[in-house]
């Protein structure tokens, strides 16, 4: 099993914990415990590789709403560097959706409607699986099912960056920050790791 663009291995050790030979793989070293399960290589080049499972979370800074405003500047007026980036990393993330593969998850966050990405297969959040916080985040499934929340809290706060622009307490309230390194941000929520192991392994033996 393939976890791209992974360095927390947070997915990955999941998987593992049910006996799976799950890889993590990222061009970053791993911040997980197990170096012998991580390929620091170009997750583009283990595509090339037969996999029973793939999940990838492609990089999103230049595809997210949530950086709506830094690709408008000015209302009408598109930024056309950012654009471009965007573009590349609509391409990447496409690559692994459309994989030689059976089973394919890919996630992301809501994307700005100028990159026209095609249409999800569900949309999630935390607070669906034990975080008491919202961060609405997408998937795109190929031969798998959408996950079944875990456990239901009551969100508290939105998940955002430490420099977020969302100051006004009685619109957004008590915000969650995150701190200023993308990385720390993009980790997947354990339990959303813990549901994608449990559930999608579940799944896969059954077909077997």
């Amino acid at each position: 099993m393939l976890i791209a663009c992974e360095e927390s291995q947070r997915v990955c050790s999941e998987f593992r914990k049910l006996g799976h030979e799950a890889y993590s793989c990222d061009i970053l070293d791993t911040s997980g415990e197990h170096d012998e399960w991580h390929l620091k290589v170009d997750a583009l080049q283990m595509l090339k590789i037969e996999w029973d499972l793939i999940i990838a979370f492609p990089p999103c800074t230049y595809l997210s709403n949530a950086g709506a405003c830094r690709l408008y500047p000015k209302k009408g007026q598109l930024n056309i560097e950012r654009y471009q980036k965007g573009l590349q990393a609509k391409e990447f993330f496409l690559r692994f959706l459309n994989a030689d593969c059976e089973h394919i998850a890919v996630e992301n966050p809501v994307a700005s409607r100028v990159f026209e990405m095609p249409p999800s297969t569900q949309e999630i959040q935390p607070w669906q699986f034990g975080h008491p916080v919202t961060k609405k985040t997408r998937l795109w499934l190929k031969g798998l099912p959408p996950l079944i929340p875990t456990e239901i809290v009551e969100p508290t706060a939105p998940y955002v960056p430490a420099y977020t622009s969302r100051k006004d307490v009685s619109k957004y309230g008590r915000t969650f920050r995150t701190g200023k390194d993308s990385v720390q941000r993009s980790k997947t929520f354990e339990g959303i790791a813990r549901a994608m192991a449990t559930q999608w392994s579940e799944y896969l033996l059954r077909e077997e």
